[in-house]
């Protein structure tokens, strides 16, 4: 993430799982003046939009997937993301269901070099259409 992020600052929303909270995390986090941590209640699947993700891509690419290998469902949740990633709104979407916001609503986390040429909506193969309010599962 700090190679990614390089010289910008980052605000990094974390659930409460016990492992992001290890002392060893903290110590680390700690030494990060380009990090800030915004941390959420130990439970509320409501307010992680990772949730919402999880719940789109359990709800298709990985929908009955029997995969020989953990690669099978490493290599479908990849393309799910990416299809989702082709929707400029849903990504998008999963922050505004749970009522949360950031500020700029559109990070410039890409510089113009790393900016990814999208073909139009509709185009893209093995992407089904998805709806911009999914439901936590």
């Amino acid at each position: 993430m700090k190679v990614f992020y390089r010289g910008e600052r980052v605000v990094l929303v974390w659930d409460g799982l016990s492992a992001h909270w290890s002392r060893a995390m903290r110590a680390w986090v700690a030494e990060q003046d380009w990090l800030t941590l915004e941390r959420l209640p130990a439970y509320a699947p409501e307010l992680n939009p990772v949730e919402l993700l999880w719940s789109s891509l359990k709800k298709r690419e990985l929908a009955n997937l029997t995969g020989d290998h953990l690669a099978d469902v490493a290599d479908a949740t990849e393309q799910g993301i990416h299809c989702i990633n082709q929707n400029r709104q849903l990504p998008w979407s999963f922050l505004t269901h749970t009522g949360l916001t950031i500020h700029p609503p559109h990070p410039p986390n890409l510089r113009k070099d790393q900016v990814v040429r999208r073909r139009p909506a509709g185009i893209q193969r093995g992407c089904a259409d998805r709806s911009l309010l999914p439901t936590v599962s």
